[in-house]
């Protein structure tokens, strides 16, 4: 197995979604399990990207809604590995709602999920050390150790 460093631009994956009638209530806001699972799904694709390994979601770690989606918004998850350990990573995911007709787009949810990459028995495997290149991705970093830390005494 190849644990070369890789940078987080490797990791960084994009979803988007037009929001249905089926995807919402009968007022037409957007169900919060729709965005959950489009936030899952868009982190596991970027932690495998970057483990490229098998992986599983291990913790939903903080998921904040911060405004309503409606039928007819353009949702888009943007993910990228925040942070990795020795076998488990932080991916952070940002949700974004674009009403097309107007073309306002609002930040709608923030999460950070922690995967485990799995070897062929079902078991914790390894994962690449991840490279923050940026200022950005250094501060992302740093916030992310600090959640690993707080997460170690919740155990």
């Amino acid at each position: 197995m190849d644990l070369t460093p890789k940078p987080v631009s490797a990791s960084k994956t994009v979803f988007t979604k037009s929001m249905l009638p089926s995807d919402a209530n009968p007022s037409g806001n957007v169900h919060g399990g729709e965005i959950m699972k489009l936030i899952d799904e868009c982190a596991g694709a970027a932690a495998g990207r970057h483990a490229r390994q098998r992986v599983v979601t291990a913790r939903v770690d903080e998921l904040s809604f911060l405004a309503p989606v409606y039928v007819g918004n353009l949702v888009t998850a943007r993910a990228s590995v925040n942070d990795v350990g020795t076998k488990s990573m932080e991916i952070g995911v940002r949700v974004d709602a674009e009403d097309i007709l107007t073309g306002t787009v609002v930040h709608v949810s923030s999460a950070y999920l922690v995967y485990v990459a799995i070897d062929a028995q079902g078991k914790a495997a390894p994962i690449p050390p991840v490279l923050a290149e940026s200022d950005e991705e250094k501060r992302r970093m740093a916030a992310a150790k600090l959640r690993r830390e707080r997460r170690s005494h919740h155990r």
